[in-house]
């Protein structure tokens, strides 16, 4: 082949293999987080902190990866940059399959924050760290090749950005519906094998172009170039836009921490809710730094004040939209900031030699924004107000709207109107409450609806716009809200728990996010009366009213604490045994300021703290009655209480005529079938009642609706439950798999309201 022929292919070939072996380390990078998040899922409850806390160890090695690539660049010759990265990538397939390191066990009473940073770096800390450090390196290579488009290598970042979206919505959608964790695990391996392979082409490639040391390397015929290179870049990298990289990448990594937790705290840990805001994310980088972005800058600046304004509606207000509304508009704030952010940052970028500082800079802004949300909110703050906190700070960074005049006057006036809005605001509030009137919609209507409209008009200067939703979020300290006057919130690694008093009710009650965990009459005759989901007329009280004349509530089990309502079902010289994983509840639970079940209504109870199923492992062969399983309401679902292993498990503690009963009322989760199926997997014969039709005169009494499955070996144990009203045989599902510890599928039972 002549010489100007072996040219022409070797450009395309060069850029196919960069592109190629950027676009797959993305990949596998972005598979690695939900599939690894969900193997330590387990071990931790269900906690959607889980993913947080992964999203963190991720961002943090992303950051090493490029600090890696930048110092490497600057100081190693490139002969030992290519032998050091190799090495790398090959001692990272040591680790794979990837999997959980063997006895490794969360600590029962402290923060397990620092234990999961730990577990992550022995068991993938090297693969993630080599992977992050491709996409810098392949691009400065790359950028020092000859290659036509070499002027402007930001493509191969919107490229790697696009294989980290195809990543993350792989695993929700194909990978965990279809595929045990083992299995993920395996897949991910060999293609890290083929990843391999692909940054060996990279390697000589990069070495060829140096040894020509020219662009006629990599001549490629006119007009085949990426469209776009060459693009303007910023001439110079001060310290001012240094910062500026930092901030701009902090709001959004931020944002995107704040908006996962928002739209799980009331909903299982399903890694599609996990990586929907992660998905934005990346999507925004791939958009503005494409060589073909169509998207108006200007246009999505000035749209964003509106939804920054409704993402802030719920905390002002202290009440949630309807799901699919909540969902919605956190969704489009998170992805409109995220473009203006980022988009600000393209915007500003530097010249290919300073390539991989760039990145560094904002990575140590993704990373900072992710630790503030993970790690130090929690410690600082006993609600979610890193949420709210970012939704200003996005506020102030909105670029101005060109071509308005900026004068003292109005500069005054960006701090002297939201202070007065502010205060007009309070005063309203505590007007309105004072005169009795009640949080509702005509109390939004007559308070913030005006506000609020005074805070879009404040949207055309951004100092302005910031502070005045500041102001909003701030005056609504003082109102009570849909919860009541809430006496104590704690935060925990777990979520968010509040106390508060009903006053329709004359009760006390405990919130996890938005759903209840508890309710106890305030009236002291009543005060052992159990509520909520626990009433005596409910489907668990027709267990223990069934069983109590045959021994089995001499000794109980029961996993989930909460409030401790069901402390009221044990009998004199009988304490039952509770399994909690969160000290934030045991201590609500058992503080005779908010609650009185553990220390008033019956014989003290055990409490174990930890895992139940890790601490299930150390109680007597066949010493339980009766296990209550009580983790399945409202929020997270620890998905390993209900596999085959974890039924045989429970099975192997109950006597051989006990009975299983588990709680399985569930607001965004039908667990019928899962119940059904596990147990005709283990022999077991299974009843269900869905009391979930509950008269208004019930309803002000504190009952709630509520689903219970009751188990047993035999059908003749079942006879005294069967006889109960309301109960009816539960029927497996022949269309779905049973649980196990290697497969689940939450997606499955998803119903999103």
């Amino acid at each position: 082949m002549p010489a100007k022929g072996i040219r022409q292919f070797w450009g395309p070939f060069a850029l196919t293999i960069y592109s190629t072996a950027t676009f797959l380390s993305a990949v596998l990078l972005f598979l690695m987080e939900p599939m690894f998040a969900r193997m330590a899922l387990p071990l931790l409850g269900g906690s959607a902190a889980v993913w947080t806390t992964c999203l963190v160890f991720f961002q943090a090695m992303l950051l090493l990866g490029y600090a890696y690539a930048h110092l490497s660049m600057k100081l190693l010759p490139w002969s030992v940059q290519i032998g050091l990265y190799l090495t790398l990538a090959l001692a990272a397939s040591v680790f794979l399959p990837v999997h959980l390191p063997w006895a490794w066990v969360p600590p029962p009473l402290a923060n397990p924050t620092i234990w999961l940073l730990r577990l992550l770096l022995v068991a993938v800390g090297l693969p993630f760290f080599m992977l992050s450090a491709t996409t810098p390196i392949l691009q400065k290579w790359f950028a020092q090749s000859g290659h036509p488009n070499a002027a402007d290598p930001y493509f191969l970042y919107s490229s790697s950005n696009s294989g980290s979206l195809l990543g993350l919505m792989l695993y929700p959608f194909a990978l965990e519906p279809l595929m045990t964790v083992s299995n993920q695990a395996r897949l991910w391996a060999y293609a890290y094998g083929v990843f391999l392979v692909l940054a060996a082409g990279s390697i000589l490639l990069a070495w060829r172009g140096l040894r020509r040391g020219s662009a006629a390397a990599f001549t490629v015929p006119q007009g085949e170039g990426i469209e776009g290179a060459g693009a303007r870049v910023s001439e110079q990298t001060t310290w001012r836009r240094r910062m500026e990289w930092v901030v701009r990448a902090f709001v959004p990594s931020s944002l995107m921490l704040g908006v996962t937790s928002a739209i799980t705290t009331d909903v299982p840990a399903v890694p599609l809710l996990w990586v929907l805001p992660l998905a934005l994310y990346l999507l925004s980088f791939v958009l503005v730094f494409s060589p073909v972005n169509r998207i108006s800058h200007r246009w999505v600046s000035r749209r964003t004040p509106v939804l920054i304004l409704a993402a802030a509606v719920p905390v002002v207000l202290k009440g949630t939209l309807p799901y699919s509304a909540l969902l919605g508009v956190d969704l489009l704030t998170l992805f409109a900031v995220s473009l203006v952010c980022h988009g600000e940052i393209a915007r500003s970028r530097p010249d290919p030699q300073h390539l991989t500082g760039f990145y560094l800079w904002i990575s140590i802004g993704g990373v900072l924004g992710g630790a503030f949300n993970a790690l130090l909110a929690p410690l600082i703050f006993n609600s979610l107000v890193e949420f709210p906190l970012v939704l200003v700070l996005a506020a102030l960074l909105i670029p101005p709207v060109e071509g308005h005049e900026d004068t003292p006057r109005l500069q005054r006036n960006d701090y002297l109107l939201p202070v007065a809005l502010g205060i007009c605001v309070a005063v309203a509030i505590w007007e309105l409450q004072s005169r009795g009137v009640a949080p509702g919609m005509w109390f939004n209507f007559a308070v913030f609806c005006p506000a609020a409209i005074c805070c879009l008009r404040f949207s055309i200067r951004p100092r302005r716009f910031g502070l005045g939703i500041a102001a909003l979020i701030l005056a609504s300290l003082a109102y009570n809200g849909p919860f009541g006057k809430i006496l104590v919130s704690r935060r925990s690694f777990f979520g968010v728990y509040r106390v508060s008093d009903d006053a329709e009710r004359n009760a006390r009650e405990l919130f996890h996010g938005g759903i209840s965990h508890g309710l106890q009459s305030l009236d002291p005759a009543q005060a052992c009366d159990p509520l909520a989901y626990y009433t005596r007329g409910g489907p668990i009280g027709q267990v223990f009213d069934a069983y109590r004349d045959v021994g089995l509530e001499d000794n109980v089990a029961i996993i989930g604490l909460g409030a401790g309502a069901l402390t009221a079902y044990s009998q004199p010289h009988h304490p039952f045994t509770f399994y909690e994983i969160d000290s934030t509840v045991l201590h609500i639970a058992r503080d005779p300021r908010y609650f009185t079940y553990l220390t008033q209504c019956g014989p003290s109870p055990r409490v174990i703290l930890g895992d139940a199923r890790l601490s299930l492992r150390d109680a007597p062969a066949h010493g339980y009655g009766l296990i209550v399983l009580d983790a399945f309401s409202g929020d997270s679902i620890p998905m390993h209480l209900l596999t085959r292993q974890a039924v045989a498990l429970y099975l192997s503690k109950l006597t051989p005529n006990g009975v299983l009963a588990f709680d399985i009322t569930n607001r965004y989760l039908d667990l019928h079938s899962v119940l059904g199926n596990l147990a005709q997997d283990a022999g077991l014969i299974a009843l269900v009642r869905d009391d979930l039709n509950v008269s208004a005169g019930e309803a002000q009494d504190g009952k709630f609706g509520s689903s219970w499955v009751a188990m047993t070996r035999s059908a003749a144990d079942l006879d005294a439950l069967r006889n109960q009203p309301g109960w009816r045989i539960l029927q497996a599902d022949p269309g779905t798999r049973v649980w196990t510890d290697d497969f689940s599928n939450i997606l499955g039972i998803l119903r999103l309201r």
